[in-house]
C-alpha cells in the first residue's frame, strides 16, 4: 500500500515570530536578538551559499529552533558550520548531527510538496525530522539507537511536532511493506539497497550520500515505473556512514 493521499491532523510548531514571509534579506540584522541574529547568519553565510534557494526550505530553518534539539552543552554551537556529537546524558552515542546547509541540502533535493508522506532512516536529535515536517505531511523516521529516539522524541514534543512518527529499528535494508513519496538516508551508504528504492511510490525521490571516504555523492534516486529508477548525482560532501552499512573491504 501507499500513504500517497492519506490526510492527517496534526499541529505544525508555532512560527518564529521575528521573521516575516518572504525571508527579509535586507533586514538590519543587529536589531535582532541573539540567538535569531546567529540563526539569521547562519542561514545567510552557509545555508545559501550552498545553493540552497527553495523558500520553504529556508522558512523552516527559521521556524524550527535548531538550539532546542543540540545535547544543552553544545547550545552555544548550535548555528556553526559544524557536525556536533550527541552525547546524551553524558553517553556518546557516537553519532552526529550534520552540518546546517547539508541538512538544508538534503532536505532540498528531496523536492517535497505538502501532501508527501516521508521515511527517514536516521533520527539523532529530531531536527532533520523536524525541518521535514515543515514541508511534508507525515514524516516517520527509523533509529537504531533507543537512548537517540527518546531523546528526538523529546525535542519534537516540546517543540509542538506532532507529525513525525518515530520508530526504533534497522532500517537500511527497508521498513515494512509501506511505500513513501520521499525517503532520506542521513548517514552515508556504500550503496543503497534495492529493498529501499522499492519502498518509493512511482515519482518518489530518494536522497541519500553514496560511496565511502574520501568520495562520497549525495545522489538522488528517482522511481519512474514499477522497476525502473532514474538517478541523478547532486553534490559531493562526506558524512558519517549509517550505523550498521560500514564494512570492512578487507577479506580473510
Amino acid at each position: 500500500m501507499t500513504h500517497r493521499g492519506r490526510r492527517l491532523a496534526y499541529n505544525r510548531p508555532i512560527e518564529n515570530p521575528w521573521f516575516s514571509n518572504p525571508l527579509p534579506r535586507d533586514m538590519n540584522i543587529n536589531e535582532l536578538p541573539e540567538t535569531e541574529r546567529a540563526r539569521f547568519n547562519m542561514v545567510e553565510q552557509q545555508v545559501r551559499p550552498w545553493n540552497v534557494h527553495d523558500e520553504r526550505v529556508l522558512r523552516a530553518l527559521f521556524d524550527v529552533p535548531r538550539e532546542r534539539f543540540v545535547p544543552p552543552q553544545l547550545q552555544a554551537l548550535a548555528f556553526s558550520d559544524l557536525e556536533l556529537p550527541l552525547v546524551i546524558d553524558g553517553v556518546d552515542t557516537r553519532e552526529y548531527m550534520l552540518s546546517p546547509k547539508v541538512e538544508a541540502k538534503l532536505a532540498q533535493e528531496l523536492l517535497l510538496e505538502p501532501g508527501d508522506c516521508v521515511l527517514e532512516i536516521g533520527t539523532g536529535s529530531g531536527y532533520q525530522a523536524a525541518l521535514l515536517s515543515r514541508l511534508a505531511q507525515q514524516v516517520t523516521s527509523i533509529e537504531l539507537e533507543s537512548r537517540l529516539s527518546a531523546f528526538a522524541q523529546t525535542n519534537l514534543q516540546r517543540n509542538h511536532i506532532h507529525n513525525v512518527k518515530l520508530e526504533i529499528g534497522d532500517a537500511h535494508a527497508g521498513w515494512g511493506t509501506a511505500e513513501f513519496d520521499a525517503i532520506l538516508i542521513t548517514g552515508s551508504v556504500p550503496s543503497v539497497p534495492d529493498a529501499l528504492k522499492y519502498q518509493l511510490a512511482i515519482g518518489g525521490r530518494l536522497v541519500a550520500v553514496v560511496g565511502r571516504a574520501p568520495v562520497m555523492t549525495a545522489c538522488r534516486i528517482t522511481r519512474t515505473s514499477a522497476a525502473g529508477f532514474e538517478t541523478v548525482g547532486l553534490f559531493d560532501t562526506l558524512i558519517k556512514p549509517l550505523r550498521g552499512t560500514a564494512k570492512s573491504r578487507f577479506k580473510f
